[in-house]
C-alpha cells in the first residue's frame, strides 16, 4: 500500500492560509507539483516566498467562483506541468448567521463559495482526467478531496449557513463520486474539526475563551494542527485509498463522539 503522490500534479485551491496552505506546501514536500490557487494574490506571494521559484510549485491568484478564473487555473496548471491528476477542494468560508432573519443572505454567500465553487472546479477537472485517461485501462484516473466540517452533523444556530453548506457538499461528494466511479475517478471529503484553520485562529484571537470549550469538548483533549489535516488529505489522495470513494472523513479528535448535554437523557 503506497501512500506516495510523488510525481503527481495536483490543484489546491484556498491555498493562501491555513488548511489549504499547509496541504499544498505538505503535497510540495512530498513530491507532488503543487498549483496554489488563491484570489488573495498579496498573500500568495508573500507565504510561497521564495518556494514559487521551485520546479514543482506554480501558484494562480482569481475569484475562485468565477467559471473564466477556474477554466484558467486549470489552462494554467497544464501549461505548467501537462496533466492534473489530482483536486483539493480547500477553498472555504465561515461567517455567521442569523437563522430569524429573512434578509440574512449567509445561505446564499456561503452555498456559492463552499459549494457551487467545488462542485464546478470538480466538474472542470474531471472532464480533464476524464481525457488524460482515454486510452488506458488501469489505475486511477484522478482523486478529488473535498474540505468539509462536522458542521454538518452537529447544529449551532448561528452556523446555520455554514451547516447548510456543509451538508451539501457532503452529499455532493457522495454523488459525484458514484457519477465518476466509472471513470476511475474517486471523490473524497475530510469533514474536520478541532483543526487550526485560518478562520478558527482568527476565531480564537478575538475570542480566547473559546479554546477551553473547544479542547475540553474535544476527547483527545486539543486543537490539531492543519498539518495533521493534510496528511489525511494525503491517503485521500494516494493509491493507499484507492478503494474508497464517497467516504466523509472525519478527523476531530474525538468531538463528535460527546453529548454536550451534561444529562443523561434525552
Amino acid at each position: 500500500m503506497s501512500f506516495s503522490i510523488s510525481g503527481k500534479t495536483a490543484i489546491v485551491t484556498g491555498a493562501a492560509n491555513g488548511i489549504g496552505l499547509a496541504i499544498g506546501r505538505h503535497f510540495a514536500d512530498k513530491g507532488a507539483n503543487v498549483m496554489f490557487a488563491d484570489k488573495d494574490e498579496a498573500r500568495l506571494k508573500n507565504e510561497l516566498g521564495s518556494l514559487a521559484e521551485s520546479d514543482n510549485i506554480r501558484f494562480f491568484a482569481g475569484d475562485m467562483r468565477q467559471k473564466l478564473t477556474q477554466a484558467n487555473l486549470l489552462s494554467a496548471t497544464l501549461d505548467a506541468f501537462e496533466e492534473v491528476d489530482i483536486l483539493i477542494n480547500a477553498c472555504r468560508q465561515v461567517v455567521a448567521s442569523d437563522p430569524l432573519n429573512p434578509d440574512d443572505d449567509g445561505v446564499e454567500t456561503l452555498l456559492q463559495q463552499n459549494l457551487m465553487t467545488a462542485l464546478r472546479m470538480s466538474q472542470l477537472v474531471a472532464r480533464r482526467m476524464i481525457k488524460q485517461a482515454k486510452g488506458s485501462d488501469k489505475g486511477a484516473a484522478g482523486a478529488i478531496v473535498n474540505l468539509s466540517s462536522i458542521a454538518a452533523r452537529r447544529t449551532h444556530p448561528d452556523l446555520m449557513a455554514y451547516s447548510i453548506s456543509s451538508a451539501a457538499l457532503d452529499q455532493m461528494t457522495r454523488s459525484l463520486a458514484v457519477a465518476l466511479a466509472p471513470h476511475r475517478i474517486r471523490v473524497n471529503a475530510v469533514a474536520f474539526g478541532s483543526v487550526m484553520s485560518a478562520s478558527l485562529k482568527d476565531t480564537l484571537r478575538e475570542h480566547g475563551a473559546y479554546r477551553e470549550d473547544i479542547e475540553d469538548h474535544t476527547p483527545l483533549g486539543r486543537i490539531a494542527s492543519a498539518t495533521e489535516l493534510a496528511e489525511a488529505v494525503q491517503y485521500l489522495a494516494s493509491n493507499g485509498s484507492g478503494f474508497m470513494t464517497g467516504q466523509i472523513m472525519t478527523m476531530d479528535g474525538g468531538r463528535t463522539l460527546l453529548d454536550p448535554c451534561a444529562a443523561p437523557a434525552h
